[in-house]
């Protein structure tokens, strides 16, 4: 799997994030950023994410290092860095 597979399967279930993918093979780092995150634990953030990937995880996809933010939250995290 590429990268550009795995940003194009997340966008696919969550159509307004913001997606950053880096790696290749089934190792991989995404940073996902949504609207859709509000009001949700990181838990259940992750969970979205993984659901748009399905069967891939733990198969084509081995390790998937993830972070999750509203559009705020990353905001206010890009301003503390």
């Amino acid at each position: 799997m590429q990268a550009n597979e795995l940003k194009a399967l997340i966008l696919k279930g969550i159509p307004d994030a913001d997606v950053t993918v880096k790696g290749e093979g089934d190792h991989f780092e995404a940073i996902v950023v949504s609207q859709q995150f509000a009001d949700r634990t990181q838990v259940q953030q992750h969970q979205m994410v993984y659901a748009t990937l399905g069967d891939r995880m733990g198969g084509e996809i081995h390790a998937l290092a993830l972070r999750t933010a509203t559009p705020e939250d990353w905001a206010r995290q890009r301003r503390i860095q």
